[in-house]
């Protein structure tokens, strides 16, 4: 089996130990967090170490890696550990769980999070470093771009695009051939039928534009620019 080290160390981590150790052929040795953060020695009953030690302990010659975080800061703090993980050499692993639907010629990107009862259809594509918690649609052509985190029991019509960093709330519904834009927050249950400006929070049903910007919502410290590779 292929080794995994899981960076990380709170419930997502968890959960994804629970996932990776049952359901793929990836075979858990430990886990990392920043120096900072450690506390103690084990996790789950494995080795926690400081992610600052990892090459000396887990080369990536030998290891996968995967990056178990939230939506923090808009998906900033995932980003920063999984583009210093790519710099450092590391592939990057993605979970696609047995008991999603995923058409044959779906694109899947690095350090991937898809969970149970997600319906991808035909000619779609999930970039690096997203996460589809469980029951989400993602409709024909649609494409999800870098670091999303879309919620639970979401629909994404056909021809849709959602833009990098992008959060979606439980419940939320996307039309047909609608564009979320980058570094947008939609709250849960809305409903977008039109085009998304950047930076921007939407709620309601239709969906109405929030005052507050979504990067200073979400408290994003510092922005990250990256090409687009997807």
């Amino acid at each position: 089996m292929k080794k995994l080290v899981i960076v990380g160390a709170g419930e997502i981590a968890h959960c994804a130990y629970e996932y990776f150790t049952h359901d793929s052929d990836y075979r858990v040795v430990g886990f990392a967090v920043s120096r900072e953060y450690l506390r103690g020695g084990a996790f789950l009953d494995l080795p926690l170490i400081a992610l600052e030690e990892l090459e000396g302990i887990y080369p990536a010659e030998e290891f996968s890696a995967f990056v178990a975080l939230g939506n923090g800061q808009l998906n900033r703090e995932r980003t920063r550990l999984f583009l210093s993980l790519k710099e450092r050499g590391y592939t990057l692993a993605s979970y696609v769980s047995s008991k999603a639907f995923v058409w044959h010629n779906v694109e899947i990107g690095e350090n991937c999070f898809i969970l149970e009862h997600n319906v991808l259809q035909p000619f779609t594509k999930v970039c690096d470093n997203v996460t589809m918690w469980s029951g989400n649609h993602l409709g024909h052509r649609s494409c999800v771009r870098e670091h999303c985190f879309i919620t639970s029991h979401c629909v994404i019509s056909g021809y849709c695009e959602i833009g990098s960093y992008s959060f979606l709330g439980v419940n939320c519904a996307v039309a047909d051939h609608i564009k979320i834009a980058q570094d947008n927050f939609i709250a849960l249950g809305s409903v977008i039928n039109k085009n998304t400006q950047e930076n921007a929070i939407y709620r309601g049903n239709p969906a109405s534009l929030s005052k507050i910007p979504a990067r200073q919502f979400c408290k994003v410290k510092e922005d990250i620019r990256q090409e687009r590779k997807c």
